[in-house]
């Protein structure tokens, strides 16, 4: 009877070993297309010097440092009749005046309650009502917005009538550490191969925070006001319910850099990470039932994306279950479960490399690729607070 109802037990563990190993296989082999179609071609489209008016956005929560240089880089793209709106939110500094002194638009919110991005580009939207541009772009008040990215997404934006998502990177400040380089690689990953590889399929990507531009009458329908900590995917993922998912325009850059200060970029990376998480565990269900009922692909293909754990987290997740099958292995003697797991974990080395490859070389050495199994093992402690403490407010993140 024990004998009997040991093997019921094992059994069991076997079934729930291999729905985890399937459910894993998807983000990875999700993971795997991204990177191998982002490795074609992809012609540049030609735009027209004539396009509509456009709004740029910019919310501001405390940044007089930095401001400077994002309205330079904006101002010197605008047309006759196009607006620069700087919203400075619950700011304690001189973001205001430093705008005003720049020759921009500026509005001020303050609000002890509602705290974060969502609630400053509400505020910004019921501003420009009174006199509506044709498009609305935004742009984070860090950011620089280089030559012509403006007109491209205005042009992608009307032609498309959808969202438009700029290629927005990170880059490491200077005398920047390993760990710092690793993490730009990675933000490549996401930011630019990833939603490449989907473009090559004319599939929509995430909404980025930054960079995004939407035509007015989508925009001023849209449920801003949120304090939600990931409030752009949020975002992309309400557009995909409407059948006007965001597409991406990688000819259209946007770029800043990562804080010096070592407490902002584990604020940082936490907000990210513990956003995009909760994102997946509360939401992600639900949206693949809710796309699979309405047939919507676009929503189906940018929640399958959004699904897609931090790189870190889903190499972490591969390894343990390796190594949970290799203790199944030595009691069952049964080896493929647990050559399915390593099949996971070579495709997802594939799939680095292709991409270290096309897109990473001039960031990290061949020897510092090395480095990165480190880096995975730092970022077990965030993923665990993700467990016992979770962020779930928006918190700036100190810059310097």
């Amino acid at each position: 009877m024990t004998q009997i109802s040991d093997g019921i037990f094992m059994y069991l563990i076997q079934c729930l070993f291999s729905l985890i190993i399937i459910i894993l296989a998807i983000p990875v082999l999700l993971f795997f297309v991204q990177i191998l179609f982002s490795l074609f071609p992809l012609s540049s489209r030609q735009i027209t010097t004539n396009r509509s008016s456009i709004a740029v956005l910019v919310p501001a929560h405390n940044e007089s440092n930095g401001i400077i240089a994002t309205i330079t880089s904006i101002k010197a793209q605008l047309n006759t009749g196009d607006r620069l709106l700087v919203v400075a939110d619950n700011c304690d500094d001189d973001t205001a005046e430093i705008a005003k002194a720049n020759g921009v638009e500026v509005i001020q919110r303050t609000s002890e309650n509602q705290r974060g991005k969502g609630y400053a580009l509400d505020f910004g939207v019921r501003y420009l009502e009174a006199d509506p541009p044709d498009i609305v772009i935004i742009v984070d008040a860090d950011c620089i917005v280089h030559d012509d990215a403006l007109n491209r997404l205005a042009f992608e934006c009307i032609s498309l009538g959808r969202p438009i998502q700029a290629l927005y990177l990170m880059n490491s400040p200077g005398n920047d550490g390993l760990k710092t380089k690793v993490a730009e690689f990675a933000w490549v990953v996401k930011n630019w191969v990833r939603p490449l590889g989907f473009l090559r399929l004319n599939l929509p990507c995430q909404l980025m925070g930054t960079g995004m531009a939407f035509p007015w009458l989508l925009l001023k329908e849209a449920d801003l006001s949120s304090g939600h900590i990931v409030e752009d995917m949020k975002l992309g993922i309400d557009f995909a319910r409407l059948s006007k998912a965001p597409h991406f325009c990688p000819d259209a850059l946007v770029t800043s850099t990562f804080p010096i200060n070592a407490e902002g970029v584990k604020s940082q990376r936490t907000r990210w990470e513990h956003g995009h998480l909760g994102m997946i565990v509360k939401e992600g269900p639900a949206l693949l039932r809710e796309s699979l009922v309405k047939a919507n692909l676009e929503q189906l293909f940018m929640t399958l994306d959004m699904c897609v754990p931090p790189l870190a987290m889903l190499i972490i997740l591969i390894f343990a279950m390796s190594l949970l099958g290799a203790v199944l292995a030595l009691f069952n003697h049964q080896l493929y479960p647990w050559l399915y797991v390593w099949s996971l974990l070579v495709t997802m080395a594939i799939s680095v490399i292709l991409a270290w490859l096309k897109y990473g070389r001039n960031i990290l050495s061949i020897s510092h690729l090395i480095y990165i199994p480190f880096y995975v093992l730092s970022k077990i402690p965030l993923y665990v607070k993700f467990v016992v403490k979770r962020q779930v407010e928006w918190v700036r993140s100190r810059r310097d």
